[in-house]
């Protein structure tokens, strides 16, 4: 299941968004985020699927640069018992062609 960038946003505003989580290098965290951002980079999640606000059962929206690492990191999670796993549509890229607002 995807969420477009505009959609997310939109929750953001809304103050009804999901837990976001950042599977980007630390360097590339840094440089900008989606605004809410939790940063577990994707090759440490497994190990650190416990810093994960929420509950399994809660909505949970993985994105990276492009979307490989997103995936792997949403097959981490599914082992983990996340249920509600969501990608960002176009993911980091798509969020920066779009102009919408980063935390740095």
């Amino acid at each position: 299941m995807e969420i477009s960038p505009r959609q997310l946003l939109d929750r953001i505003a809304a103050r009804t968004v999901p837990t976001i989580l950042d599977v980007r290098s630390g360097w590339e965290y840094r440089r900008g985020r989606v605004p809410g951002a939790i940063h577990v980079p994707f090759w440490t999640l497994n190990t650190r699927v416990s810093e994960i606000p929420g509950s399994a059962d809660d909505p949970i929206v993985v994105y990276c640069g492009y979307g490989p690492r997103a995936w792997m990191a949403g097959a981490v999670l599914h082992r983990h018992g996340f249920r509600h796993v969501m990608y960002l549509a176009g993911h980091m890229h798509g969020w920066r062609q779009a102009g919408l607002p980063e935390d740095r």
